[in-house]
């Protein structure tokens, strides 16, 4: 393996020259996966304009607005990282609202939010129609170990001691998860882009030698 450091105004540049060269039928499904101290909200955000400066449409969706109801997610406690890890992504409303229209055959009629887990309430988002061509960008933790089918997976990663580091006090709950995510899943092998970021000034893409 290579790891070629990268400006973080190139690596943008480049993932979305690949994603806009990328084809698929219907529209192309993007994971960007990673924690939160990764950034790949930000990532993904970064992405939606010079996708559609290349002439595809773009729609950006947070994983983190398709939770389940607190009722169900906090069932073993709000710091739980067992629970964090298996149960608080609702896996089927993405897959349902989001990931299958937006595959071959889907309508491109996407939720771009299903869960407002502030409020713990339905988002009352409005449904968005992504064209044939179109790319949709979902952005999260966690998003590879189930069985969401995704076109292309973009993974962003850190040594355990940058994500101890970079993880705010509040959140440092969920770094078991993480652990448990590496060992068991380990992203890093077969996501189609991986990117080290234990510096964010400073990411590295990982590329096969």
């Amino acid at each position: 393996m290579r790891v070629r450091p990268i400006s973080p105004d190139r690596l943008v540049a480049e993932l979305a020259g690949r994603l806009a060269r990328t084809e698929t039928p219907g529209r192309l499904r993007v994971a960007v996966d990673g924690p939160p101290a990764a950034g790949p909200d930000a990532l993904a955000a970064a992405l939606v304009d010079p996708l559609r400066a290349a002439g595809r449409p773009a729609l950006h969706v947070r994983a983190a607005d398709f939770l389940r109801p607190a009722s169900t997610r906090l069932e073993h406690g709000r710091t739980n990282p067992d629970a964090y890890y298996e149960g608080w992504l609702d896996e089927p409303g993405l897959r349902r609202e989001v990931l299958d229209p937006a595959g071959p055959g889907g309508s491109g009629r996407l939720l771009p939010s299903l869960w407002d887990a502030d409020a713990d309430r339905a988002s009352r988002a409005t449904y968005q129609d992504l064209p044939p061509g179109g790319v949709v960008l979902v952005s999260g933790a966690l998003l590879l170990g189930g069985a969401l089918p995704f076109d292309l997976a973009v993974h962003l990663v850190l040594s355990p001691a940058a994500l101890a580091r970079r993880t705010e006090p509040a959140l440092r709950w969920t770094l078991p998860a993480f652990a448990r995510y590496a060992d068991e899943v380990d992203p890093a092998s077969f996501a189609d882009v991986v990117v080290r970021v234990d510096d964010p000034r400073r990411p590295a893409l990982v590329e096969a030698a």
